[in-house]
């Protein structure tokens, strides 16, 4: 009934629409066919016939306003579903490491996350470090980049690398082998992390236990998106906890 995200499943939802519209297309008709329906069938289509030219603008007037307001009521309501900062900002945490997200943290659905391409899913995956206050949050993702998509810092001033893979399918253990080759080694990094929007095989999930790599597969992927901090959904311990 409920996808992941909590939403209602389109097919569920559209048969839930058509039965309505049903209805109130039955009470419409009845109405209509009472004396209603002389005034629309004679009277209202005589004076579409007598002024075709002002029907037609007043007909194109509503249409214009009827646009204007779903599109306020859309820019009043629906602002906020999720954004994307720039590559120069740091965000301070309105949440962080065992507390409660609040009601304007920057949030993701997965089938968001799915959607994006793969620049912005890895933009996504920058955006919500800031959101958890990590510092120097930086994409720096594309060709040449040796395993290395997003980049930041903690409170502790220890190095994050993140990768992200929004394949598919699950990454396999030879991606994880290139990234345990390149993370520590050549960038440094102090906290490895592979994210898979659709988790990772088997061998590859034995390798990185084998190696301390962090795999961030698509439950942990969830609750990130959805609200909790990085390090508790990762059970990594820092100073601000």
């Amino acid at each position: 009934m409920f996808d992941e995200d909590g939403s209602l499943d389109p097919l569920l939802k559209f048969l839930l629409y058509a039965v309505l519209a049903l209805a109130i297309g039955k009470m419409v008709w009845e109405w209509l066919t009472d004396d209603v329906s002389r005034w629309i069938t004679v009277d209202l289509w005589g004076l579409i016939a007598d002024h075709p030219w002002w029907t037609s603008l007043i007909a194109v007037g509503a249409l214009v306003a009827f646009i204007l307001v779903v599109r306020l009521l859309s820019f009043l309501f629906g602002a906020g579903t999720y954004a994307y900062v720039g590559d120069e900002e740091d965000y301070s945490s309105t949440a962080g490491p065992g507390e409660a997200p609040g009601p304007d943290v920057l949030t993701f659905k997965m089938k968001q996350l799915a959607a994006m391409s793969a620049t912005g899913f890895e933009q996504a995956c920058a955006d919500l470090l800031a959101r958890d206050g990590f510092r120097s949050t930086r994409r720096v993702g594309g060709a040449g980049d040796l395993g290395v998509d997003v980049t930041a810092r903690d409170s502790d001033d220890r190095l994050l690398i993140l990768q992200c893979k929004q394949y598919k399918n699950p990454v396999g253990s030879g991606h994880v082998q290139k990234f345990n080759g390149t993370a520590r080694l050549h960038h440094g990094a102090d906290v490895p992390i592979m994210i898979g929007l659709n988790g990772f095989t088997q061998p590859a999930v034995d390798f990185a236990a084998h190696h301390d790599l962090i795999l961030m597969g698509r439950p942990e992927l969830k609750r990130w998106a959805h609200g909790q901090h990085l390090y508790d959904v990762l059970g990594i311990a820092s100073t601000t906890q």
